[in-house]
């Protein structure tokens, strides 16, 4: 598990943690070792702009990103390759799954534009772990929507740094960036890797105290 320095309320899974939105001994477990509660919210991710608020516990329908103010209520989205985002702020917090669709569609913008339409004002945000430039082949298509960030992989072929383009999406905010590659690190599920349908996951909650 990797925890951002400094935050109250996030956590991002590594895959031993397995995916606790599928398996209920990992979700006892991952909630255990973070001390919150075991009841989560989720939603089905559709690599859109669609921000969710949660009250309660549960699957809350599609979408790519979940806020809420309400205390020990963990907010989920998943990860294996896509860039997760946590947003804390005074009272309230965010997730969000973050691909390059969801970059271009403004998924981050909108998460924060539903924090402050709820009266929290954001303070700070953390990056976690996702494919790194060094490996993010992408076909001109993709390279011409993101410019600056646009690079090359270790083997010399278009790429785009999508935890810088997440990082300059989080504006003027602090941000704590993993910069960790899903697809070099033995530790990480990576789909662009090997195919793979496992997920980690990235949880955020407002704390009781």
């Amino acid at each position: 598990m990797i925890r951002p320095e400094g935050f109250r309320g996030a956590a991002f899974g590594t895959a031993a943690d397995g995916d606790p939105r599928t398996d209920p001994g990992r979700l006892a477990a991952m909630a255990s070792a973070l001390g919150i509660s075991a009841e989560w919210a989720t939603i089905s991710q559709i690599h859109g702009d669609v921000v969710l608020v949660a009250e309660v516990p549960g699957h809350l329908g599609e979408g790519d990103a979940i806020v809420t103010a309400v205390p020990d209520l963990p907010i989920v989205v998943a990860t294996a390759d896509c860039v997760p985002v946590i947003v804390e702020a005074e009272g309230a917090v965010a997730v969000v799954h973050a691909g390059w669709r969801g970059l271009g569609a403004g998924t981050i913008a909108a998460a924060l534009g539903r924090l402050r339409a709820l009266g929290h004002e954001p303070s700070r945000a953390a990056v976690g772990p996702a494919v790194g430039p060094c490996c993010y082949e992408v076909g001109a298509d993709v390279a011409d929507r993101f410019g600056a960030f646009t690079t090359t992989t270790a083997w010399g072929t278009p790429s785009v740094d999508l935890g810088a383009v997440a990082e300059a999406q989080l504006a003027d905010l602090a941000v704590w960036r993993s910069g960790r590659c899903t697809l070099t690190d033995p530790d990480l599920h990576s789909h662009r890797q090997n195919g793979t349908s496992s997920r980690q996951v990235a949880v955020a909650w407002v704390p009781k105290d």
